[in-house]
């Protein structure tokens, strides 16, 4: 489809240039949404944008963003591979209520070449994705924050799965006082249990088998949480270091607190987990509660829906 065409009935309305999305966004509704991708949507995506419809409701206004950031890709990652799938992603956003999808180029994002000056993720960035992946957060950041001043949304959306960067937004537009609230879509997961990603589709059938070991290293800890946050990390990394018929390389296994600082001595944490399997990053998380059973903490991560935590 032509990026720039009018919108059949039902469609998003689609703009690819700076002009364009002002344009469109002058005579736009409020309160508004933004649910910024890379393409390659899934399931995941239209849950986030699924969110961000309820938010602003039926008379609000619904942005997707479809752009493949090259600033947040190292030098020997999946740039130039990276799906992109834009008439799928359309249709995607389309049964998802999206009123209107920026697609920009690469050029139109930063139409003076790489920026000089990026966003600093600081201590927080520098660690678990940012030890493998030392510019990536920069290149985040600095992207969401292009976006945002483009969008000027009452609300932003972004998934759990990604928690350290969900946690780093966070940061950004409070201590830059962005006008913006941030909402978390709880991650959306396979009938397998694995926690959906664009990049699932590089998994062959024995790797995605193997990925398995991901979530089930989750509820393994989960199960053990009583014990401490020594006993989580251990239990889950020992189901994800056996043996297997396709490499998997355990970047890190940690419990946080909430905000990612050090592992609570008792009461709520998140258990984060990345393995590179067969060649392919894997993120998952999820809640852990550490220490004695609190009523209800079984079931808190399926049923505490959205977390717009700041």
């Amino acid at each position: 489809m032509n990026a720039n065409a009018e919108p059949a009935s039902g469609t998003p309305r689609v703009v690819t240039s700076r002009s364009q999305l002002q344009e469109a966004l002058a005579g736009a509704s409020q309160p508004s949404a933004v649910v910024m991708t890379m393409g390659g949507l899934h399931s995941g995506h239209g849950a986030l944008m699924e969110l961000g419809r309820a938010l602003v409701g039926p008379q609000g206004h619904l942005t997707a963003t479809i752009f493949v950031n090259p600033l947040q890709f190292g030098a020997n990652e999946d740039l130039a591979k990276y799906p992109r799938t834009f008439d799928d992603d359309l249709a995607l956003c389309a049964a998802n209520s999206v009123d209107l999808v920026f697609a920009p180029t690469p050029e139109v994002m930063y139409p003076n070449g790489d920026p000089e000056v990026i966003v600093d993720p600081g201590e927080l960035g520098g660690q678990y994705e940012g030890v493998a992946r030392p510019t990536h957060f920069s290149g985040v950041l600095t992207v969401v924050m292009k976006l945002l001043q483009l969008t000027h949304p009452t609300y932003a959306i972004f998934g759990e799965k990604d928690y350290q960067q969900l946690t780093l937004i966070r940061q950004m537009v409070r201590d830059l006082d962005i006008p913006v609230e941030i909402v978390a879509g709880p991650t959306v997961r396979e009938a397998s249990g694995l926690a959906m990603s664009t990049r699932n589709q590089y998994l062959s059938e024995v790797a995605r088998e193997t990925a398995l070991r991901i979530p089930s290293a989750i509820a393994a800890g989960q199960s053990v949480s009583e014990r401490g946050a020594a006993a989580v990390v251990n239990v889950a990394r020992s189901i994800l270091e056996a043996p297997a018929d396709v490499e998997v390389d355990v970047q890190y296994v940690v419990v946080t607190d909430p905000l990612m600082g050090p592992a609570p001595a008792a009461g709520e944490g998140r258990l984060i987990i990345t393995a590179i399997v067969d060649g392919t990053r894997l993120l998952d998380n999820a809640q852990v509660f550490i220490g004695p059973s609190e009523p209800g903490a079984a079931d808190a991560d399926a049923t505490s829906g959205v977390d717009t935590t700041e």
